[in-house]
């Protein structure tokens, strides 16, 4: 039996710097492009914002045997843009926002110029891909940017070698002033300029919907042909960049799972029996009817989980694992990865490696990226799920929780949002007591009641929702709940 100490968890979010200095510009649409919009997760909330559930990274400490480590229970970053500003309801798209200036009739001709220079650069990328064809794909490398051709061939590699189903750059803004004189003139040329590009790519078999993100591309136009000179340039706080930018990529294939590793092939392969086995244990629990498929990717060193998941440099410095939507608008059926820190996700052992990923893909077979449930139902639901399929001892998983039971401190509610912040000082106690909440559900009305009363919880477009459920499918008030759950922690912790 694996032991769990030390649980708890925190969430965050990542501020975004909106690209203020860009210049919208009519968009160029990519040829054949016509899928249909994005259904966005604020949909059910539409009238009224402040109603909607809070999406950011979750990161949870976990200790297996004498290791003490962080991992993340959920972290939805890709699916929130800011951290403490007010969200905006009627933005749309999957573009960072620009602050327009006024512009000249001439200048607005030579953004459009520029737009299309730029939009046929990218074409012949993508067709490139699609055709399998370095060649091509490398004659739209600038013959001078000697740094970013060795990187185009690392990308194209890396993209020949993904299961694409889809894949599409295209052109979104850009600005004429953003490249420093000295960047420049280091690129020479007649003209040269920032854009950002939203590229799109679905992997056939795990996706329902394209993964989105906006690179931001340097041109550069010399002897009357524009040419991609970078794809690495001036990226902001918050802006993520695709997996197979970061460098040489390998694939290992289970019968479930995709393994992405920036490491080796060993690496990927490694990890596909127990991203496997994760897969199977949470079927076992929520039923067949989710595609059953999980995405992981395996960053070689914590620079690359930070770019991946857009995040500031040590951020997450002592987190093990992220699950994040693929995706900068939230919308259902967004791509959904979990992403590993190369370091501490090996510190945790087999069992312990299990037990993340059984956590993690919890939270994509039951959408938790894009639900309206509560964190203490999300959380709980998903340490339930993983301690099933890797039993634990109550003692060690719920240590903080037990010792503040015994001193007379039970909790007098369901832990709430705040209770998983950052700065909570009851931090454990908030998972451990939401773990054991969903663990009585099962006890007392069977695993499947649990599941019915996350389904019905997760259906429900009421602000009372949750109450419904509670009465329909437990047959109980939350109050009830809560003073029998009150009970089953003291009996527990022999209080």
């Amino acid at each position: 039996m694996s032991r769990l100490t030390g649980a708890g968890e925190q969430r965050g979010a990542e501020v975004i710097d909106e690209h203020g200095d860009t210049v919208p510009l009519p968009v160029i649409p990519s040829a054949g492009d016509a899928e249909e919009p994005i259904d966005h997760l604020a949909e059910p909330y539409a009238d009224d914002p402040q109603q909607r559930p809070p999406f950011a990274p979750i990161l949870k400490k976990v200790a297996l045997g004498v290791a003490v480590c962080l991992v993340a229970g959920a972290g939805y970053a890709g699916l929130q843009h800011i951290a403490n500003a007010p969200a905006d309801p009627n933005a749309g798209g999957t573009h960072p926002p620009s602050q327009s200036s006024p512009t000249t009739p001439d200048q607005a001709q030579a953004g459009v110029q520029r737009a299309v220079a730029g939009q046929a650069v990218l074409q012949k990328m993508t067709d490139a891909v699609e055709n399998e064809d370095r060649t091509e794909f490398l004659n739209t490398v600038d013959p001078k940017a000697t740094v970013f051709r060795a990187s185009a061939r690392t990308i194209f590699s890396n993209l020949s070698a993904l299961p694409l189903g889809t894949f599409q750059l295209r052109y979104v803004s850009d600005d004429s002033a953003a490249l420093t004189p000295d960047r420049q003139a280091e690129l020479g040329g007649t003209q040269s300029w920032l854009a950002q590009v939203e590229v799109s790519w679905q992997l056939s078999g795990y996706d329902v919907k394209p993964a989105r993100e906006t690179l931001p591309v340097t041109f550069v136009t010399r002897d009357g042909t524009t040419y991609a000179a970078s794809f690495s340039e001036r990226f902001v706080a918050g802006q993520r960049k695709p997996v197979w930018a970061l460098g040489p990529i390998d694939l290992a294939k289970g019968k479930h799972s995709l393994v992405i590793s920036l490491d080796s092939e060993s690496e990927a392969r490694s990890y596909v029996s127990v991203a496997d086995k994760a897969v199977e244990s949470v079927t076992k629990v929520w039923g067949k009817g989710w595609r059953q498929k999980v995405v992981v990717y395996l960053p070689a060193k914590q620079a690359q989980m930070e770019g991946v998941l857009g995040a500031q440099p040590n951020t997450y410095t002592q987190i093990a694992a992220v699950t994040m939507a693929e995706l900068d608008t939230p919308a259902v059926g967004a791509p959904v990865r979990i992403v590993a820190n190369p370091k501490l996700f090996e510190e945790l052992g087999k069992q312990g490696r299990r037990i993340v990923l059984t956590h993690e893909t919890t939270h994509v077979a039951s959408t938790a990226t894009a639900s309206p449930v509560p964190l203490w139902l999300a959380e709980g639901f998903a340490d339930y799920v993983a301690f099933t399929a890797v039993p634990v001892q109550d003692e060690s998983a719920a240590k903080e929780l037990f010792k503040a039971v015994r001193a007379g401190k039970v909790p007098a509610t369901l832990p709430t949002p705040e209770a998983f912040a950052a700065s909570a000082t009851e931090l454990p106690q908030a998972y451990e007591s939401a773990w054991l909440a969903c663990r009585l559900i099962a006890e007392r009305e069977g695993q499947d009641k649990l599941v019915k009363f996350y389904r019905a919880v997760h259906a429900s477009k009421s602000s009372t929702g949750l109450a419904d459920a509670f009465k329909s499918v437990l047959g109980m008030t939350e109050a009830e709940f809560v003073a029998e759950w009150q009970k089953y922690l003291e009996r527990l912790a022999g209080a």
